[in-house]
């Protein structure tokens, strides 16, 4: 009877998510470089650029915590975003992406932390879907922004690629840390 061989995480998955793993593991081994956790506080992308970072074996102690806000209601309660900021710039916004990261880093003990939020679609008509913007924060006040129109792709396409956005947006930031 032949056994089953024991697959590390991330490494038998299609190439995009390998990559990503991949992408993830670098981000987390300079972030223990720079001694640096980081926070998440995902919207569209539902948790996967948390998942990604705790998949990584022995370097979990660099992820900080994650916080999944789908809802306006969630960015408000969990984060402090105020509801008239919602209102005026919309959910899927530059300013409501950089107060999702503002909200992870002032509620974690994470020196870096990552906002994301889109539509990854299927949109509403007056929604652009592929639409997202996300924003990377760290306590030295320095903040990065990135919108990225990623098209009708599909909502797990969008996904993957507003996470390797994240993952290289957050490198960008530890490296000039």
């Amino acid at each position: 009877m032949a056994t089953a061989k024991a697959k590390e995480p991330g490494r038998d998955l299609p190439d995009e998510a390998a990559a990503l793993a991949d992408k993830a593991c670098a981000v987390l081994q300079l972030a223990g470089k720079r001694q640096l956790s980081i926070a998440t506080a995902e919207s569209c992308t539902g948790g996967l650029v948390a998942s990604l970072l705790t998949d990584q074996r022995g370097l979990g102690k660099w992820f900080d915590r994650g916080f999944v806000v789908y809802t306006p209601k969630a960015k408000c309660e969990l984060l402090g975003i105020p509801e008239i900021e919602i209102s005026r710039h919309g959910v899927v916004s530059e300013e409501i992406a950089k107060a999702l990261a503002k909200g992870a880093l002032e509620r974690s003990e994470a020196g870096i932390a990552l906002g994301v939020t889109g539509f990854a679609g299927p949109a509403g008509p007056d929604d652009e879907e592929g639409l997202v913007h996300l924003a990377v924060s760290d306590r030295r006040g320095h903040v990065v922004h990135r919108e990225c129109h990623f098209g009708s792709i599909g909502r797990d396409h969008t996904r993957a690629r507003a996470a390797g956005a994240a993952l290289e947006m957050i490198e960008g930031l530890l490296e000039n840390a």
